[in-house]
């Protein structure tokens, strides 16, 4: 066989396995204070570590957890959908009123129209068939009594 066509055999190497090293406990020795008067807080405080060796720092306020705010009794999402059926609900009484007062308005001025024509029309009728109507500016014509004999017209 050729080389190229050689199947693949990983290379073994060895492992090496680091274990960790523990350290010994710590000895549950307090720690001296140095006195402070009651009343009075040291802005700057130092302690003595059991080695001797002195840390000077300063006095940190133990941190305060953030207040829980207070759930709502019902959920926001719940009183948007009734707000939103409330306004609904608003609008389509309105929607019912305006479609009645549009019905209204239509009536009233279908009255007004009827009543405009009555008027008018009694009024035109009464300058038609009425005696008076003469007085005007119009053409008056007089007709004669005529006699007719044997054909002829004599006025």
């Amino acid at each position: 066989m050729y080389p190229e066509h050689t199947p693949h055999v990983p290379v073994q190497r060895a492992v090496e396995v680091h274990q960790p090293t523990p350290y010994p406990p710590a000895v549950a020795v307090p720690a001296p204070v140095v006195p402070v008067q009651p009343n009075a807080v040291p802005a700057v405080a130092s302690i003595v570590l059991p080695d001797g060796r002195v840390v000077t720092g300063y006095a940190i306020n133990p941190a305060q957890p953030e207040p829980i705010a207070s759930k709502p009794a019902v959920a926001r999402t719940a009183m948007n959908v009734a707000l939103g059926g409330v306004g609904f609900l608003a609008v389509c009484g309105g929607l019912i009123l305006l479609t009645s007062f549009i019905a209204a308005l239509t009536a009233f001025i279908t009255q007004l129209i009827t009543l405009a024509a009555v008027i008018f029309g009694g009024w035109i009728a009464v300058q038609l068939f009425s005696a008076h109507g003469h007085q005007g500016g119009g053409t008056t014509v007089h007709i004669r009594k005529a006699v007719i004999k044997r054909n002829k017209f004599r006025g």
